[in-house]
């Protein structure tokens, strides 16, 4: 199966459409790839490293692939996801067939495919303002439906409120979980990244998912144009090639302020441009994490 692209997600109707798509997508990656299913399939045993304890040695394993295991027991294996999409009013904008909610919500949703595929919990956490409406974590295959329903009900409005909406989750997620933002990270508060971040020194694994429209990175405006805010009520029209130097240079500041912050974080990062291949991200952020485990 090929990746697929934006247009052909565009026509699908629905997150449980599209996301269904991307995994299967994901998938047929998988399949082609040397580790085939490891990125996905959260192990019940690990590859042995020096400190682990000797009385976890699987001997039937070592038997059988002539290599040391230990065991993983399951309160390690069970996995607890929380998925929060940015439901602000900016997350509407979209150059392309896909606009940045729609992406965020079918990454949201494939990942909760994914979790619940492997008996783990997925839950949803949705953010418009200093709100998060939310859908509590649980593993049943018939939760799917529920998640999927709820993030086809989304409705971009509001402001960006990252700094209140860290503080509501840090109090939601009373246990160690895998906790995926997908968001342009577009919050006037400069601390506000700052926080969201601060749930990784809780000892939770979090992932961000900056999504971006085409358009927001590189800026293709000629003639005169009024850009109107999307979350309040600012207006300006200025000539875009006067501009187009510096914005693209606070563009590019920004990103690399959101890379460094989550490198020193110990976050998980990944840039999602809305006209690339959802799949190709997933399985990206999936080949990295793997990484990291070894």
């Amino acid at each position: 199966m090929e990746l697929l692209n934006a247009q052909t997600l565009a026509r699908l109707a629905g997150v449980k459409l599209r996301a269904r798509a991307v995994v299967e997508g994901v998938l047929s990656g998988l399949h082609k790839s040397p580790h085939q299913g490891q990125s996905v399939e959260f192990a019940e045993h690990k590859e042995y490293a020096p400190g682990d304890e000797l009385r976890h040695l699987d001997w039937k394993a070592f038997g059988k692939f002539d290599k040391y295991y230990v065991k993983r027991f399951e309160h390690e294996t069970n996995l607890r996801g929380i998925l929060v999409v940015d439901g602000s009013a900016s997350m509407a904008y979209g150059s392309g067939p896909m606009n940045k909610l729609q992406v965020a919500t079918t990454l949201a949703g494939a990942l909760g495919y994914l979790l619940v595929r492997q008996q783990d919990a997925a839950g949803l956490a949705v953010v418009a303002g200093d709100a998060v409406a939310d859908v509590p974590a649980r593993a049943a295959a018939g939760h799917l439906s529920t998640l999927l329903d709820a993030l086809d009900r989304v409705e971009a409005r509001g402001t960006t409120d990252l700094f209140s909406a860290a503080d509501r989750l840090a109090e939601k997620v009373q246990r160690r979980s895998l906790i995926a933002v997908f968001s342009d990270l577009f919050d006037d508060r400069q601390d506000a990244l700052k926080r969201l971040l601060q749930l990784r020194a809780r000892k939770n694994d979090v992932a961000i998912f900056h999504v971006l429209d085409p358009a927001e990175l590189s800026f293709p405006f000629d003639d005169p144009t009024l850009f109107l805010s999307m979350e309040d009520e600012r207006r300006i029209e200025v000539n875009p090639r006067e501009i187009k130097q510096s914005y693209l240079e606070e563009m590019g500041q920004f990103l690399a302020s959101v890379r460094a912050a989550c490198a020193e974080a110990d976050v998980d990062y990944e840039l999602v441009r809305t006209d690339e291949s959802l799949d190709a991200v997933l399985l990206r952020f999936l080949a990295r994490r793997e990484e990291k485990r070894r």
